[in-house]
Protein backbone atom coordinates (compact mmCIF):
# COMPACT_ATOMS: atom_id res chain seq x y z
CA UNK A 1 0.00 0.00 0.00
CA UNK A 2 1.11 3.57 -0.71
CA UNK A 3 0.24 6.48 1.59
CA UNK A 4 0.05 10.07 0.35
CA UNK A 5 -1.35 12.56 2.84
CA UNK A 6 -4.90 11.33 3.56
CA UNK A 7 -5.06 8.74 0.77
CA UNK A 8 -4.32 5.02 1.00
CA UNK A 9 -3.54 3.55 -2.42
CA UNK A 10 -3.62 -0.16 -3.18
CA UNK A 11 -0.47 -1.79 -4.53
CA UNK A 12 -2.67 -2.96 -7.43
CA UNK A 13 -2.21 0.46 -9.01
CA UNK A 14 1.27 -0.56 -10.16
CA UNK A 15 0.90 -4.34 -10.32
CA UNK A 16 -2.07 -4.53 -12.69
CA UNK A 17 -1.64 -3.71 -16.38
CA UNK A 18 -4.65 -2.01 -17.97
CA UNK A 19 -5.51 -0.16 -21.18
CA UNK A 20 -9.18 0.35 -22.04
CA UNK A 21 -10.06 -1.57 -25.23
CA UNK A 22 -13.41 0.02 -26.00
CA UNK A 23 -13.75 -1.61 -29.42
CA UNK A 24 -13.98 -4.97 -27.64
CA UNK A 25 -15.93 -4.07 -24.50
CA UNK A 26 -18.24 -1.65 -26.38
CA UNK A 27 -18.35 0.64 -23.33
CA UNK A 28 -20.18 -1.99 -21.30
CA UNK A 29 -19.47 -0.16 -18.03
CA UNK A 30 -22.09 2.41 -19.13
CA UNK A 31 -24.71 -0.33 -19.28
CA UNK A 32 -23.80 -3.00 -16.74
CA UNK A 33 -24.12 -2.78 -12.96
CA UNK A 34 -26.78 -2.12 -10.36
CA UNK A 35 -26.48 1.67 -10.25
CA UNK A 36 -25.40 4.60 -12.38
CA UNK A 37 -22.07 6.39 -12.21
CA UNK A 38 -21.18 7.50 -8.66
CA UNK A 39 -21.13 11.30 -8.29
CA UNK A 40 -19.15 13.28 -5.74
CA UNK A 41 -21.00 16.02 -3.86
CA UNK A 42 -19.16 18.85 -5.63
CA UNK A 43 -20.06 17.38 -9.04
CA UNK A 44 -23.81 17.83 -8.55
CA UNK A 45 -23.90 21.61 -9.19
CA UNK A 46 -21.50 21.17 -12.14
CA UNK A 47 -23.84 18.67 -13.76
CA UNK A 48 -26.81 20.91 -13.06
CA UNK A 49 -25.07 23.96 -14.54
CA UNK A 50 -24.08 22.16 -17.74
CA UNK A 51 -27.19 20.07 -18.30
CA UNK A 52 -28.63 22.34 -21.02
CA UNK A 53 -25.49 21.74 -23.11
CA UNK A 54 -25.40 18.03 -22.32
CA UNK A 55 -29.03 17.11 -22.92
CA UNK A 56 -28.92 17.37 -26.72
CA UNK A 57 -26.56 14.38 -26.73
CA UNK A 58 -28.85 12.24 -24.58
CA UNK A 59 -31.31 9.88 -26.31
CA UNK A 60 -35.04 10.24 -25.69
CA UNK A 61 -35.24 7.32 -23.27
CA UNK A 62 -32.39 8.82 -21.24
CA UNK A 63 -34.10 12.19 -21.08
CA UNK A 64 -37.31 10.48 -19.98
CA UNK A 65 -35.47 8.72 -17.15
CA UNK A 66 -33.89 12.01 -16.06
CA UNK A 67 -37.25 13.77 -16.17
CA UNK A 68 -38.77 11.06 -13.97
CA UNK A 69 -35.87 10.52 -11.56
CA UNK A 70 -33.90 13.78 -11.63
CA UNK A 71 -30.43 14.75 -12.86
CA UNK A 72 -28.96 12.58 -10.11
CA UNK A 73 -30.33 10.11 -7.60
CA UNK A 74 -29.40 9.00 -4.09
CA UNK A 75 -28.95 5.30 -3.35
CA UNK A 76 -29.86 3.40 -0.18
CA UNK A 77 -26.48 4.24 1.36
CA UNK A 78 -27.01 7.95 0.78
CA UNK A 79 -24.52 8.19 -2.11
CA UNK A 80 -25.25 10.17 -5.28
CA UNK A 81 -25.20 8.72 -8.79
CA UNK A 82 -26.62 9.09 -12.27
CA UNK A 83 -30.11 7.67 -12.99
CA UNK A 84 -30.56 4.51 -15.04
CA UNK A 85 -32.83 3.72 -17.98
CA UNK A 86 -35.05 0.80 -16.90
CA UNK A 87 -32.32 -0.41 -14.50
CA UNK A 88 -29.87 -0.80 -17.38
CA UNK A 89 -27.70 1.88 -18.98
CA UNK A 90 -26.75 5.25 -17.52
CA UNK A 91 -29.33 7.84 -18.58
CA UNK A 92 -26.52 10.04 -19.96
CA UNK A 93 -25.19 7.33 -22.29
CA UNK A 94 -25.84 6.86 -25.99
CA UNK A 95 -24.65 4.42 -28.64
CA UNK A 96 -22.54 5.66 -31.55
CA UNK A 97 -22.52 4.39 -35.12
CA UNK A 98 -20.20 1.51 -34.10
CA UNK A 99 -22.66 0.37 -31.43
CA UNK A 100 -20.30 1.56 -28.67
CA UNK A 101 -21.67 3.27 -25.58
CA UNK A 102 -20.52 6.88 -25.26
CA UNK A 103 -21.12 9.57 -22.64
CA UNK A 104 -23.30 12.59 -23.39
CA UNK A 105 -21.45 14.62 -20.75
CA UNK A 106 -18.10 13.91 -22.38
CA UNK A 107 -19.50 14.60 -25.84
CA UNK A 108 -20.58 18.10 -24.75
CA UNK A 109 -17.24 18.66 -23.01
CA UNK A 110 -15.16 17.77 -26.08
CA UNK A 111 -17.45 19.95 -28.21
CA UNK A 112 -16.45 22.88 -25.98
CA UNK A 113 -20.01 23.33 -24.74
CA UNK A 114 -19.55 22.18 -21.12
CA UNK A 115 -16.86 22.46 -18.46
CA UNK A 116 -17.84 19.19 -16.77
CA UNK A 117 -16.09 16.29 -18.52
CA UNK A 118 -17.81 13.38 -16.77
CA UNK A 119 -18.00 11.95 -13.22
CA UNK A 120 -14.54 11.37 -11.81
CA UNK A 121 -15.69 7.86 -10.91
CA UNK A 122 -15.96 7.10 -14.65
CA UNK A 123 -12.69 8.83 -15.50
CA UNK A 124 -10.85 6.83 -12.82
CA UNK A 125 -12.39 3.44 -13.56
CA UNK A 126 -11.34 0.66 -12.82
CA UNK A 127 -10.12 2.43 -9.67
CA UNK A 128 -12.75 3.12 -7.04
CA UNK A 129 -12.55 5.70 -4.24
CA UNK A 130 -14.05 5.22 -0.80
CA UNK A 131 -14.13 7.93 1.84
CA UNK A 132 -13.66 6.99 5.49
CA UNK A 133 -13.87 10.30 7.29
CA UNK A 134 -10.43 11.84 6.93
CA UNK A 135 -9.12 8.97 4.79
CA UNK A 136 -9.78 8.10 1.16
CA UNK A 137 -8.89 4.67 -0.20
CA UNK A 138 -8.00 4.02 -3.83
CA UNK A 139 -8.64 0.41 -4.86
CA UNK A 140 -8.74 -1.63 -8.06
CA UNK A 141 -12.20 -2.93 -8.96
CA UNK A 142 -11.74 -6.06 -11.07
CA UNK A 143 -14.71 -6.71 -13.39
CA UNK A 144 -14.86 -9.30 -16.14
CA UNK A 145 -16.20 -6.80 -18.67
CA UNK A 146 -12.70 -5.26 -18.55
CA UNK A 147 -10.84 -8.50 -19.34
CA UNK A 148 -9.91 -7.16 -22.79
CA UNK A 149 -8.40 -4.08 -21.15
CA UNK A 150 -6.25 -6.31 -18.92
CA UNK A 151 -5.06 -8.27 -21.97
CA UNK A 152 -4.19 -5.06 -23.84
CA UNK A 153 -2.48 -3.69 -20.74
CA UNK A 154 -0.35 -6.81 -20.40
CA UNK A 155 0.63 -6.74 -24.08
CA UNK A 156 1.66 -3.06 -23.89
CA UNK A 157 3.13 -3.21 -20.38
CA UNK A 158 1.14 -0.20 -19.16
CA UNK A 159 0.18 -0.26 -15.45
CA UNK A 160 -2.98 1.28 -14.05
CA UNK A 161 -1.30 4.36 -12.60
CA UNK A 162 0.18 5.25 -16.01
CA UNK A 163 -3.02 4.61 -17.97
CA UNK A 164 -5.01 6.70 -15.48
CA UNK A 165 -2.48 9.53 -15.13
CA UNK A 166 -4.83 12.24 -16.42
CA UNK A 167 -7.72 11.10 -14.22
CA UNK A 168 -5.53 10.78 -11.11
CA UNK A 169 -4.15 14.27 -11.63
CA UNK A 170 -7.66 15.61 -12.17
CA UNK A 171 -8.77 14.14 -8.85
CA UNK A 172 -5.70 14.53 -6.64
CA UNK A 173 -3.39 17.05 -8.37
CA UNK A 174 0.05 17.12 -10.00
CA UNK A 175 2.03 16.99 -6.75
CA UNK A 176 0.08 13.98 -5.51
CA UNK A 177 0.72 12.11 -8.75
CA UNK A 178 4.42 12.98 -8.70
CA UNK A 179 4.63 11.61 -5.14
CA UNK A 180 2.85 8.43 -6.20
CA UNK A 181 5.31 7.91 -9.06
CA UNK A 182 8.24 8.51 -6.71
CA UNK A 183 6.95 5.97 -4.19
CA UNK A 184 6.35 3.40 -6.92
CA UNK A 185 9.85 3.88 -8.31
CA UNK A 186 11.34 3.47 -4.83
CA UNK A 187 9.29 0.32 -4.24
CA UNK A 188 10.42 -1.18 -7.53
CA UNK A 189 14.06 -0.28 -6.81
CA UNK A 190 13.80 -1.99 -3.42
CA UNK A 191 12.44 -5.13 -5.07
CA UNK A 192 15.27 -5.16 -7.60
CA UNK A 193 17.84 -4.73 -4.84
CA UNK A 194 16.27 -7.52 -2.79
CA UNK A 195 16.44 -9.90 -5.74
CA UNK A 196 20.06 -9.18 -6.57
CA UNK A 197 22.32 -12.20 -5.97
CA UNK A 198 24.84 -11.92 -3.16
CA UNK A 199 28.33 -11.11 -4.47
CA UNK A 200 30.70 -14.05 -4.56
CA UNK A 201 34.43 -13.98 -3.87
Amino acid sequence: MFVIKNTLISEDIRLHMFVCDIKKCKGACCEEGEMGAPLEEHELPLLKKNFEAIKKYIPAKGLKAIEEQGLFVKDKDGDWGTPLVEDRECAYAFKDEQDIWQCGMEKAYHAGESDFRKPISCHLYPLRLQDYGKRTTVNYDKWDICDAACVLGESTGIPLYVFLKEALIRRFGENWYAELCAQIQNREKEEIDQNKPYPTR
